[in-house]
Formats: structure tokens, sequence, C-alpha cells
């Protein structure tokens, strides 16, 4: 897991560094939205992302401490990814960012 030491002094940056790409977002969502998935849930419902770019990202969630991953021992082999209880802090910043993003589309359509 990732250190208080490597992290930036600015609490801003700190948030941009862990969440800020499109992708985490995204991922974020769908994991805030639905609980646990499965990764090729994940790929499918976040849309555009690559089996790569999707490995990459949950593996720096995981190592960030905001995911998890559950293997199962079965054949074939089960994986889930859900929320960390640190993960879960941020379910009221993705919803105050779509609150937000709600809002942006209103005002520019009047």
């Amino acid at each position: 897991m990732i250190t208080k030491d490597e992290l930036p002094k600015c609490p801003v940056a700190t948030t941009v560094y862990l969440i800020g790409n499109k992708w985490t977002l995204l991922i974020l969502r769908e994991l805030v939205t639905n609980d646990t998935m499965r990764f090729g849930q994940l790929k499918k419902n976040v849309d555009g992302i690559s089996q790569k770019v999707l490995t990459q990202n949950l593996k720096e969630l995981e190592k960030n401490g905001l995911v998890k991953r559950q293997v199962y021992a079965e054949v074939p082999p089960k994986v889930e990814y859900s929320l960390t209880n640190i993960g879960k802090t941020l379910i009221p910043v993705m919803n105050t960012l779509a609150e937000w993003g709600e809002e942006y589309k209103n005002l520019i359509s009047a």
C-alpha cells in the first residue's frame, strides 16, 4: 500500500493523484454503483477501456488501498473487485461529481 510520505502535501493534489484519471473515475463509478464486480463486467461497463488499461488501473487502485481483489479457488478462477472501507469513503465524492455533471449539462442546455 502507498505510504503517506509518497503522497503530495496538498490534499487536492493527493485526491487528483489517487483518482484523477478518466479510467480510475469510471472504474470507481462502477464499483460505487454495483458494489462487487468481476473483471469482465467492469470491462463491459467501462466503455472504451482496454483489458491492459483496466488491469493497470485495478492494480493501482488495489495498491493505493481503494479496491480489494478477491480470488476464489474455483475452476475457472473467479476474481471479484470491490471497494475497501477506505474506497467506500469516496462514495459521497462520486455522488457529488455525478450531481455536478448533471447540473452542468442542465446549465449549458438552458
